[in-house]
């Protein structure tokens, strides 16, 4: 099976703590609510305390036009992205020497905060010496279920090309669509959440000539599955002035009531059951989505302690949040033969679901 065998992460220069959000929001909408304090909770009760950002917090409480915004993302995600892949490339200790990037053989590049064309991907490739061959795969609008996704594609490459060295790089830079004259519940709860991140992975087929030091989780299987007629409850409203979050209230229960069937017939399809996963590698989307994770897969506190980490200190970064909970259960060096669950949701409504056992 393709295996897992490296996880980077790059966090973006300006570290915001929780208490100076909240002070930038509500000098931003306390004219446009007069129940601003009842509001403002949401920041204490999201369990972050501390996130990443682009951009000095000042630049946050200016007006910016959408091609503004959008330049600035195309740099940075070039940046920000040459050096998770370098870092990825490096593994950490996990490989003899670096890996060159002329081994890899396909590169999926995952965001939806920005958009380029040539493709992020395309403008890297002319900053790193990868083959002129190298598959690209552009994937853009999956929102916090990218990275889970992306991972998913590049195992089903590597099924396919089982000599293939695959890179997956997923860049989000959220805080970037920010709308400081947006007053709905929507942004609110937005400005309290999301942040920006950049995580890589190599996932390498059975017949890869790229080998390890220690157990790294190879990918059993996957699942990806849509909710029908369910576009409103997350993504963006395409605007003049740039991306306008959509985020509905109703996630939480919808996780309880229809991922659980979900993921328990995945497990099913394997002969498994939730008893038998050790590490649940989880999308922290928020302190209530944990909270439903964990009531509908009978998983206790335990099992979403990495995500609930994660969040804490980097806030929900969209789609490399989960490789970044991803690189934190495999610097822990979990037991070959353990199982781990990768699961993340996103626009559409929809989940993508990933089967691991450390080899």
């Amino acid at each position: 099976m393709p295996k897992i065998l490296s996880v980077s992460t790059v966090k973006p220069p300006h570290r915001v703590h929780q208490e100076q959000a909240v002070e930038l929001t509500r000098s931003l909408f306390s004219e446009k609510y007069n129940d601003i304090e009842r509001l403002l909770r949401v920041f204490q009760n999201g369990d972050i305390e501390t996130r990443n950002v682009t951009m000095p917090l000042e630049w946050y409480g200016q007006k910016h036009d959408f091609e503004e915004r959008n330049e600035l993302y195309i740099q940075h995600a070039i940046d920000f992205g040459v050096r998770a892949v370098q870092s990825c490339l490096q593994g950490d200790g996990m490989f003899d020497a670096p890996i060159d990037p002329s081994m890899i053989d396909a590169l999926f590049f995952i965001s939806s905060s920005g958009i380029s064309t040539p493709s992020i991907d395309a403008r890297i490739m002319n900053r790193i010496d990868f083959r002129d061959d190298l598959k690209r795969v552009p994937i853009w609008g999956l929102g916090c279920a990218g990275g889970a996704a992306g991972m998913s594609r590049a195992y089903e490459y590597c099924l396919a090309f089982p000599e293939a060295n695959v890179l997956v790089l997923s860049v989000e830079l959220c805080s970037l669509t920010f709308q400081k004259d947006d007053y709905s519940k929507s942004n609110l709860v937005g400005v309290s959440l999301f942040s920006d991140g950049v995580a890589c992975a190599l996932v390498a087929g059975d017949r890869s000539l790229v080998k390890v030091k220690k157990a790294v989780p190879a990918v059993i299987t996957t699942a990806s599955k849509l909710m029908p007629d369910s576009e409103n409850v997350m993504g963006w409203d395409v605007k003049n002035s740039g991306l306008y979050v959509v985020f509905s209230k109703s996630i939480p229960s919808i996780i309880t009531n229809w991922l659980g069937p979900v993921v328990h017939e995945f497990l099913e399809n394997q002969g498994l059951t939730k008893d038998d996963i050790t590490h649940f590698v989880a999308h922290p989307g928020g302190k209530k989505v944990l909270g439903a994770y964990e009531n509908a897969l009978g998983f206790d506190e335990t099992k979403t302690a990495i995500s609930r980490q994660m969040l804490r200190e980097n806030g929900n970064m969209s789609s490399p949040t989960i490789l970044y909970v991803l690189e934190q259960f495999m610097e822990r060096g979990p037991v070959a033969g353990e199982y781990g669950l990768m699961a993340a949701l996103g626009p559409g409504f929809c989940c993508e679901l990933l089967l691991l056992k450390w080899e």
